[in-house]
């Protein structure tokens, strides 16, 4: 299995013949509105894709969103709409948000409505994990989601958690479920009021000391309301002790798991 991260959440998951594309936004820096109103307002994403984005996207197979709806571009935004409009890419996502894709002409293969139940997928199996994109107040307004776990036959097991802060959901499911990988949000990213709405170094740094596999963190300097910087949270993992377990890849990296490596 590999993991190709291209910017924010947009990463590319190859498993065998599959090249799932996740959560694509592909907007040339500086396309989309600012997520704050007070203090800088800087225009979104804060970077262009990578130099190796186009080729890498010619390979891709399908397509998984995690959530879309309620103004969440960095998930999916217009150019990555009429770039999956356009190549016919097959859109996996859950029954909530399948007829909101329909309507933008996407080539929509939703789960089945009872999809937090293991489902089959390509010899393998997907599930869905609930999401809590905040808390309080801020967190009645957001679209929460679901995260995505991953198995297939000689692949290590990937659970990919959407945009969520660490709950008591996200902690039972690591705790009986043991993916061999996992993919979080770790920017920080926050409104100019209320709770972070993803988790920021503290919880990445909780989320690995309660988990024995291979972290993977995401969300990190493509957007105005995500604080947390790689350097940072690099530096925080080496002082916890978490180095070795807590991966920060950059934009246009690719990561390679076996199922004995991540097993190890």
């Amino acid at each position: 299995m590999k993991i190709t991260q291209l910017r924010n959440a947009t990463a590319i998951i190859s498993i065998g013949a599959m090249r799932i594309l996740v959560d694509p936004m592909l907007a040339p820096k500086g396309a989309l509105p600012p997520l704050r109103l007070l203090g800088e307002r800087v225009r979104n994403p804060l970077v262009e894709l990578p130099p190796s984005a186009e080729t890498e996207l010619e390979t891709v197979t399908h397509c998984l969103i995690t959530h879309c709806q309620k103004g969440h571009f960095d998930h999916l935004d217009r150019a990555a709409k009429r770039w999956l409009r356009e190549k016919q890419i097959p859109v996996i996502c859950t029954p909530h948000d399948a007829q909101h894709l329909r309507q933008r002409g996407l080539n929509v293969q939703p789960l089945p409505e009872h999809h937090a139940a293991p489902q089959p997928f390509f010899g393998g199996t997907i599930r869905t994990v609930r999401c809590t994109h905040g808390r309080g107040m801020v967190g009645l307004l957001m679209e929460h989601g679901v995260g995505y776990f991953i198995e297939m036959p000689g692949e290590p097991s990937l659970y990919l958690s959407g945009d969520t802060i660490l709950t008591d959901t996200v902690r039972s499911f690591i705790a009986h479920h043991q993916p061999d990988v996992a993919v979080i949000p770790a920017g920080g990213a926050k409104f100019d009021l209320g709770h972070e709405i993803i988790m920021d170094a503290e919880e990445v740094l909780e989320f690995c000391r309660g988990f024995g596999g291979i972290t993977v963190a995401n969300h990190l300097e493509a957007l105005g309301h995500c604080p947390v910087t790689r350097a940072q949270l690099a530096s925080a993992a080496r002082h916890a002790g978490l180095g070795s377990r807590l991966l920060i890849p950059a934009d246009g990296e690719t990561l390679e798991f076996s199922a004995v490596q991540a097993a190890a």
